[in-house]
C-alpha cells in the first residue's frame, strides 16, 4: 500500500549551512588574536594608554563575542518549509480552532481596528462550524462590546461575499482600501455586490466611529465580569439572500473581573481567562493567537498550519506552529527596523532547525494540550482551580457546543463568570504551571522555552503572502517604550532561576539553549558596549591615543596628528590631501567634536563653518537629516 503524500517538506540549504561554518571559524580565528592582541597588552611593565582605557574597550569586545558566538546557533542549520493544504483531510475531520483576540486600550487601540481584526478571523477559510472566535477586553469598555455587536451585523454580509468570490484580503478595512483588490472587473454582477458590501461597511464604521464618539471609556482598572455570546441582529428594513443565510462561526466577548487589590498579569492573565472560557464553551484541540491590530490577510493561515498539526510523525510533540509578523505601515526606509529583519528572516528560520522558533505573541496556532501541565487525578484541583466543568473539559475531545444566547445564561453564564474571576487563580497553578505563565512581562518567550525545555517541538512557516499584518512602531518615542519592555522582559528571564543557559542545555540541545540565552542576555550585555565603543574610541583617535594596531599607511595618522592644534582651515586641506572624506568625518565626530571643544582649543564652530564653505550643499543636506532625526 502506498504510503500518503506529505503535507509538508522541510529544506535545508547546504550552501548557507557550509558558508557559515566557515564564517563562524574565521571570524572565531580573527577574534582570538584580537583577545591575544588585548590581554598582551596588559602584561606589559610600561603602557602608553591608561589602563582604565584598555579594560573598558576589551571588557566591551569581549561582551560582543560572547554575544557574536551565542548567536552563531541561529546560522548552524538554518531550514525553509513548504506546506500542501490540498492534501489536508475533508472539511469534517479538521480539528476545530478557536482564536483569542486581545484588547486593553480603546483609547489607543481604535475599536474600528480591532472589529477588522475580528471580522478578518471570522472570513478564515475554514469549517464555520469549527471555528470561534473569542475577544478579551481587559478595558472593559462599552464601546467594544458595541463594536463587536455591529461586527457581528457586518458578518452577515461580509463573509458570504468573502466566501462566494474568493476574496484573499479578508480584513474589509484593508480590501476596501487596496486599488486592486479583486479578480472580477469584468464581472457586473461581482462590482454591484462589492457596491453593496462596501456601502453596508461604511454604515458600520459610522456606527462603530459614533459609539466612540458618545460612548464611555469605563474604568479599564475596576470592573466586573462581562461575557457574552454576539447574536446577529437585523433591521426590519434588512434583508439576507437565502443562499448567504450560513452559520457563522460563534463570537464570544469576555472581559475579566479587575480590581486594583488583585494583580492582574496584563496579556498573559488575560490569555488565561480566554482558555478557561474557551475550554467550558467549544474547548477547540486548536488556538490562533493573534494581538488586536494583527489581522487575517490571509483566509488558507489555519489549514497551511494544519499541515504540521496533522502531520502523524510531528504531531505529537508539536506544541506550535509560528508565523511571521508581517506590518503595513512600515515604509521603505525602515530608519528603526520595525520590520524586525534580524528575528523573522534570520533568527527565527535558524531555530527552525533545532527546535523550533520562539512563540512570538502574536500569528501563532498552539495545541491547547501543550499549554496544560502534566497533572494527576488528585491534584485537579489545586492545579486548575475548583471549577468541575473546567476539569471535565480537560477529560473531553472537542464536541460542537451550540450555545446560543439562551442556553448560554441558562447553563454557562455562572460558571464562565466564576472562571473570568479576578480571584480564581488564587493557590492553583495557573500562570506557574499551566497555561501562559506569568514570571516574564515577554510571557510569549518565557512560555515558548518552558514548553521547549518539556520536549515540546514548534516550526516556523514564511509563506510568500504574508499571513498576518499588523502595525509597527514608526517613531523613535514608541520604539523607545517598546524596547524597554520587551529588554526588560527578556533580562528577567536571563537572570532568574530559568536562565537559559543553565537551566536549558540538560533539557534541551545546547544549540537551542544558545538561542534563548543570546535574546535574554542580549539587552543587559549589550549596554556597556554601545556606551564604551561609541565614545572611547572616538575620544582616544581625536587625542592621539591609540586603542587598535596602527595601519601601515601614513595618511591618516597624517590626517589625524595634532588635530586640535590646527585651524579649523588646515583640519579640512589635511583631509582632502590625504583623502579622507570631510564628510564622514562630520558626521561621525560631530557630538565628540563639540564636547572636545570644550577642553581643547580645537574649535569645533570653526570646524564646522569651514565644512559648509567648502561642501555648502552637502553639510544643509547632512545637518537637515540630523536636526529631524534629533531635534
Amino acid at each position: 500500500m502506498d504510503s500518503p503524500l506529505p503535507l509538508h517538506v522541510c529544506h535545508v540549504n547546504n550552501l548557507s549551512v557550509i558558508i557559515n561554518r566557515l564564517h563562524a571559524l574565521l571570524h572565531c580565528i580573527a577574534i582570538g588574536f584580537l583577545i591575544y592582541y588585548r590581554a598582551s597588552y596588559l602584561l606589559q611593565e610600561t603602557r602608553a594608554i591608561p589602563i582604565i582605557l584598555w579594560l573598558l574597550v576589551f571588557a566591551s569586545e569581549l561582551l560582543l563575542s560572547f554575544i557574536w558566538l551565542l548567536g552563531r546557533a541561529y546560522l548552524w542549520r538554518p531550514v525553509s518549509r513548504t506546506v500542501f493544504p490540498e492534501r489536508l483531510p475533508e472539511d469534517d475531520k479538521l480539528p476545530a480552532i478557536d482564536v483569542f483576540i486581545c484588547t486593553a486600550d480603546p483609547e489607543k487601540e481604535p475599536a474600528i481596528g480591532v472589529m477588522n481584526t475580528v471580522l478578518s478571523a471570522m472570513a478564515l477559510d475554514y469549517p464555520v462550524d469549527k471555528l470561534h472566535v473569542y475577544l478579551s477586553d481587559d478595558g472593559g469598555s462599552p464601546i467594544t462590546l458595541h463594536g463587536m455587536r455591529e461586527a457581528c451585523r457586518f458578518a452577515k454580509w461580509w463573509l458570504p461575499f468573502c466566501r462566494r468570490y474568493g476574496i484573499k484580503t479578508i480584513c474589509p478595512q484593508a480590501y476596501f482600501s487596496e486599488a486592486d483588490s479583486d479578480d472580477y472587473f469584468g464581472d457586473s454582477e461581482f462590482m454591484v455586490e462589492k457596491k453593496k458590501i462596501k456601502e453596508k461597511y461604511e454604515m458600520f464604521e459610522e456606527h462603530v466611529t459614533k459609539a466612540v464618539e458618545d460612548g464611555e471609556y469605563g474604568n479599564s482598572q475596576n470592573h466586573s465580569t462581562i461575557i457574552e455570546i454576539i447574536q446577529e441582529t437585523f433591521g426590519e428594513s434588512e434583508t439576507i439572500r437565502q443562499a448567504d443565510l450560513v452559520e457563522m462561526p460563534l463570537l464570544v466577548y469576555v472581559s475579566r473581573e479587575k480590581r486594583p487589590e488583585h494583580l492582574h498579569h496584563f496579556k498573559a492573565g488575560a490569555l488565561n481567562v480566554l482558555l478557561r472560557v474557551s475550554g467550558v464553551i467549544s474547548n477547540s484541540p486548536y488556538i490562533l493567537g493573534l494581538d488586536c491590530d494583527m489581522y487575517c490577510n490571509d483566509p488558507t493561515s489555519a489549514r497551511q498550519a494544519m499541515c504540521f498539526h496533522l502531520d502523524p510523525k510531528i504531531s505529537s510533540s508539536l506544541a506550535f506552529v509560528q508565523f511571521p509578523q508581517k506590518f503595513h505601515n512600515i515604509n521603505k526606509y525602515d530608519i528603526y527596523d520595525g520590520r524586525f529583519r534580524s528575528a523573522y528572516c534570520v533568527q527565527w528560520q535558524g531555530m527552525d532547525g533545532l527546535k523550533g522558533p520562539v512563540l512570538s505573541g502574536t500569528g501563532y496556532y498552539i495545541k491547547r494540550e501543550s499549554l496544560y501541565a502534566d497533572f494527576t487525578h488528585t491534584e485537579l484541583k489545586d492545579t486548575f482551580g475548583k471549577s468541575n466543568v473546567l476539569i471535565n473539559s480537560l477529560h473531553q475531545s472537542y464536541k460542537q457546543n451550540n450555545a446560543n444566547g439562551e442556553n448560554f445564561s441558562n447553563v454557562l453564564q455562572e460558571e464562565t463568570g466564576v472562571l473570568a474571576s479576578c480571584s480564581y487563580e488564587h493557590q492553583t497553578k495557573w500562570g506557574e504551571e499551566v497555561g501562559i505563565l506569568y514570571q516574564s512581562v515577554s510571557e510569549d518567550l518565557f512560555t515558548g522555552f518552558i514548553l521547549h525545555c518539556k520536549g515540546w517541538t514548534s516550526t516556523y512557516l514564511t509563506p510568500f503572502r504574508p499571513q498576518f499584518l499588523g502595525t509597527s512602531t514608526t517613531n523613535l518615542n514608541d520604539l523607545l517604550i517598546q524596547g524597554t519592555r520587551w529588554g526588560s522582559g527578556l533580562t528577567d528571564v536571563g537572570l532568574s532561576r530559568f536562565c537559559p543557559l543553565l537551566y536549558g542545555p540538560s533539557r534541551m540541545s545546547l544549540l537551542q539553549s544558545m538561542c534563548y540565552g543570546e535574546l535574554s542576555f542580549f539587552p543587559l550585555l549589550y549596554c556597556l558596549p554601545l556606551w564604551c565603543l561609541a565614545t572611547l574610541p572616538q575620544l582616544c583617535l581625536l587625542n592621539g591615543i591609540s586603542l587598535y594596531p596602527e595601519v601601515t599607511t601614513n595618511n591618516t595618522r597624517s590626517a589625524f596628528k595634532n588635530i586640535e592644534n590646527l585651524p579649523a582651515e588646515q583640519v579640512v586641506n589635511n583631509f582632502i590631501d590625504n583623502k579622507i572624506d570631510v564628510m564622514f568625518f562630520f558626521f561621525i565626530h560631530r557630538f565628540q567634536a563639540r564636547l572636545l571643544s570644550y577642553f581643547h582649543s580645537f574649535s569645533y564652530q570653526r570646524f564646522v563653518n569651514t565644512c559648509k564653505r567648502s561642501f555648502p550643499l552637502e553639510v544643509q543636506s547632512m545637518h537637515g537629516e540630523m536636526s529631524r532625526e534629533f531635534g
